[in-house]
């Protein structure tokens, strides 16, 4: 394929342009391959408060030790708006294999606070910068 000297010379000044003004914007742009990361939803039982008692601080460590290790990036308790008793939880995870492990090993899951997951594939197509 053959492109003229004008219309080279206005893809490097497109792409020039680009790269200038990228430093203005409050977020990136990224590949999907690059960003794709794994959420994790937990359902809990509505006792969730009263129950998780005994096994809170084994469910905090597996998380902790996944953290540590880089492959998870956050996670917590979710519910509606000013919650009082959290409905659930979201973890952020960089590759499935963790997720997987997270449920596999949870006390929450294996002593039935959790009453039901799913891990979801998310492709994070733009971000805040750091």
């Amino acid at each position: 394929m053959y492109f003229s000297p004008a219309k080279t010379a206005f893809v490097a000044f497109a792409s020039s342009q680009v790269t200038r003004h990228s430093a203005r914007r409050a977020f990136t742009s990224t590949t999907a391959v690059s960003a794709t990361q794994f959420l994790l939803n937990y359902d809990y039982i509505p006792e969730v408060l009263e129950k998780r008692g005994p096994y809170r601080e084994g469910h905090l460590k597996i998380a902790t030790d996944f953290i540590a290790e880089g492959r998870c990036l956050s996670g917590g308790p979710t519910g509606p708006p000013d919650m009082e008793v959290p409905t659930g939880a979201l973890f952020i995870f960089t590759d499935l294999e963790a997720a997987k492990a997270m449920v596999a090993n949870d006390p929450y899951v294996e002593n039935g606070i959790v009453t039901g997951h799913t891990i979801q594939e998310w492709n994070v197509v733009v971000q805040k910068e750091d």
